[in-house]
């Protein structure tokens, strides 16, 4: 099984998921406009500061004029105002847009997981997608909410501030800008090795939930097992690992942020020597001096910002080439562009040589497949391990791939993969919407939401009524001991239904398929993990929920579909035999020795509780 999925981002990559990440934002895009506005009006107010100083120092040093200080002070609270007001409207902007597109996106792609077929599932691990869903897309909502436009902005400020230093001075300007190239150089190749570690770190963070969601979702298991120390060594590595390589990039951008500040101080200093030499000389005012010092000091804020913008860029475009990558998984299964509802069903299945093969490099799991199911039967498909039974139950609701044009092994010529037909409507041809809606599974292994008792029996059907979800649960033998419960229908039943026993969790997934009424209903090993009298008490609620209905039965306790109307033996995918169950046994065949095996193990497990009990 694929345990995770590596992607190494190239540089077209990184450019393809960033452009991507951009055009996410577009029905936001008044809200970007606005934002830009509000940060071109603070940018230039920005760069307005220093002049105001230099207007000021030159009023007292040079002019000696107290009016036109008074006139320039006002001057420069106004500009510090206006770059405080705008600086607000770009923030609160940003934030809105950067948090609802990400939004958008942990919908959108769960959504998009919501319509992945289970072979999906099947080859990846549910922290891997819990991690992409939520900490690949918090690095993405970073950019988004203030990157974006900061990075224009210390762009701008970056590009007035050297005009500026230009026309002020453009021997001391070229003093400053000599370093520029050698920064750019440098955060060019920090940038992209961030990029590469940033990844690194997501990916072993992603194992690291992979290790957690394991962990607490067989928690049983680990205490019986005593494993908390090797469950903490697991999960202790996997952070430790993600740390050292996140601490290795935060080290790199932090490296670069020291040099480049040592570079800009260097030059700073340089100015102020040849700038002292200037002023001396009567070639610049003090307040010239002053004022080109100060753009220089607001060079240092947003060089530092372009820096750490770059690497969160790079960090991002990591995050979210992991998100598209899931985003560009196509659902293996559709509705066929002319699919139509399936009209109500009387319960008539048909399987015509169904052949299916999970890959193409496999071998086949079924071949040539063929049964019949009349409205009312119980139909019950047995055989030994890996004989292809839960196979052909889940191709009935098509949770796997059309089989149509799967090819029978060995063979050079294709085959046809066969078809499953309800009522006469290929099952390929109507809207999965309503072929599941038809039908109801009860597996082995209940799945119960963590919500309360009302909640997953409710899940059945959407909208049901108080009374039809008590009717459901007596129906289920359930209705009993959900009263007995703390809050009766509203108690809390724990993550998967841990506060209940296993029969009673059967009991409620069984009034959860009740209250659905389906015509066609699906029973995988639902009593094989059960005690006889939690049995008992379930198979007489799976009794009366089978009544009038098409049911499929897969069963470990041959003794259990004695009463079924066909019996379908499977041995390496193929039907070696069907009949009911006197026909069967008649015959000296698998099914025979499969219940006779079955009868004794049962026997032998029956005298063991006795002689436990006594």
């Amino acid at each position: 099984m694929e345990h995770s999925t590596s992607t190494t981002l190239s540089p077209q990559t990184d450019r393809t998921a960033v452009r991507r990440l951009l055009r996410l934002a577009r029905p936001y895009t008044r809200q970007l406009v606005l934002a830009a506005l509000c940060m071109v009006i603070s940018t230039v107010s920005f760069l307005a500061i220093p002049y105001a100083f230099r207007l000021v120092t030159d009023a007292v040093f040079v002019h000696h004029d107290a009016s036109q200080l008074n006139r320039v002070v006002v001057l420069l609270l106004a500009v510090v105002f206006s770059t405080a007001v705008f600086g607000f409207g770009r923030g609160y902007l940003l934030n809105y847009v950067g948090g609802r597109v990400v939004a958008d996106l942990r919908l959108r792609l769960y959504r998009h997981l919501l319509d992945l077929p289970l072979v999906f599932y099947d080859k990846r691990r549910a922290g891997d997608l819990i991690s992409r869903l939520t900490s690949d897309t918090t690095l993405v909502q970073s950019v988004l909410s203030d990157d974006l436009l900061t990075f224009f902005q210390n762009l701008i400020t970056v590009t007035g501030v050297v005009v500026v230093v230009l026309i002020l001075d453009w021997r001391l300007a070229l003093i400053t800008l000599a370093v520029a190239p050698l920064i750019a150089v440098t955060g060019i190749a920090v940038g992209r090795r961030t990029r590469r570690l940033s990844q690194q770190a997501q990916e072993q963070l992603g194992g690291a939930t992979v290790v957690l969601e394991e962990t607490l979702s067989a928690m049983r298991v680990v205490k019986a097992f005593v494993r908390e120390r090797f469950e903490m060594a697991r999960y202790g590595s996997a952070v430790e690992q993600s740390f050292r390589i996140e601490f290795s990039a935060e080290r790199l951008q932090s490296f670069f942020q020291s040099a480049m500040m040592t570079a800009i101080f260097v030059a700073m200093a340089v100015v102020l020597w040849a700038g002292g030499r200037e002023v001396l000389a009567g070639r610049l005012t003090p307040g010239g001096l002053i004022s080109f010092l100060f753009y220089l000091t607001m060079l240092t804020g947003p060089l530092q910002n372009l820096a750490n913008i770059y690497g969160s860029f790079q960090r991002a475009a990591g995050g979210a080439a992991r998100v598209f990558e899931v985003l560009d998984t196509p659902p293996a299964i559709v509705d066929a562009p002319d699919a139509y509802e399936l009209p109500p069903v009387r319960g008539h299945v048909e399987v015509r040589d169904l052949w299916f093969r999970y890959a193409p490099e496999t071998a086949n799991v079924l071949c040539g497949v063929s049964l019949v199911a009349q409205p009312g039967e119980t139909v019950a498909i047995v055989g030994p391990s890996g004989a292809g039974k839960t196979t052909l139950v889940s191709l009935l609701p098509r949770f796997y791939e059309d089989t149509r044009k799967v090819t029978q092994a060995g063979s050079a010529r294709g085959v046809p993969g066969g078809a499953i037909c309800i009522d006469g409507h290929d099952i390929t041809r109507v809207t999965m919407d309503s072929l599941r809606a038809a039908m109801a599974i009860v597996p082995q292994e209940a799945s119960l939401f963590g919500g309360t008792v009302r909640e997953n029996i409710a899940y059945g059907r959407e909208g049901a009524t108080q009374k039809e979800i008590e009717l459901a649960a007596r129906t289920a033998n359930a209705h009993d001991f959900i009263q007995a419960l703390p809050y009766g229908y509203d108690s809390i039943i724990g993550d998967r239904g841990v506060k209940l026993s296993g029969g009673q969790r059967q009991r409620v997934a069984i009034a959860r398929a009740v209250l659905k009424n389906p015509r066609i209903l699906i029973l995988d090993e639902a009593t094989s993990s059960l005690d006889n009298e939690s049995e008992a008490l379930v198979q007489e609620a799976l009794d009366r929920l089978m009544k009038g209905r098409t049911t499929f039965v897969i069963a470990h306790r041959l003794t259990t579909i004695q009463n079924a109307d066909r019996i379908i033996v499977l041995d390496s995918g193929r039907v070696v035999e069907q009949g009911t169950h006197a026909e069967l046994m008649a015959r000296d065949t698998l099914y025979r020795r499969l219940y006779t095996r079955s009868f004794e193990e049962e026997l032998e497990i029956s005298e063991q509780q006795r002689a436990a009990s006594g």
